[in-house]
């Protein structure tokens, strides 16, 4: 049976997901797309596989796709809209890893 995996992952960490799942003889469809808390660039990932190599797919990606921690600055008003100030705050966060759907495919036809 065919499975769809679709991962959305950063776009730093894609081409080298996607050098890998093309080595492994993996067929890639990359898609552009935004998203999340930072609204930052994430690419989405989809790849039609047979059943048997969708572990080995997400090994690929889990190897790849690590979190890290990045400083994120946010601004924060003090006092009214008259006279106030701004002041900014680093605020570490998570980011990276991989969020991965695998889906079944009622019906694979290649053209």
């Amino acid at each position: 049976m065919m499975k769809l995996i679709i991962a959305i992952v950063q776009d730093e960490d894609s081409s080298d997901v996607i050098e890998v799942l093309t080595e492994e003889n993996y067929r890639v469809t990359k898609l552009a797309t935004t998203g999340g808390f930072l609204k930052s660039g994430n690419t989405t990932l989809l790849v039609g596989v047979e059943e048997k190599r969708v572990e080995v797919a997400i090994d690929i990606i889990k190897n790849i796709c690590k979190k890290r921690k990045e400083t994120l600055v946010t601004p924060t008003t003090f006092g009214g809209s008259e006279g106030g100030y701004m002041q900014q705050y680093p605020v570490q966060i998570d980011v990276g890893g991989a969020t991965i759907f695998v889906l079944d495919v009622d019906k694979f036809v290649k053209i």
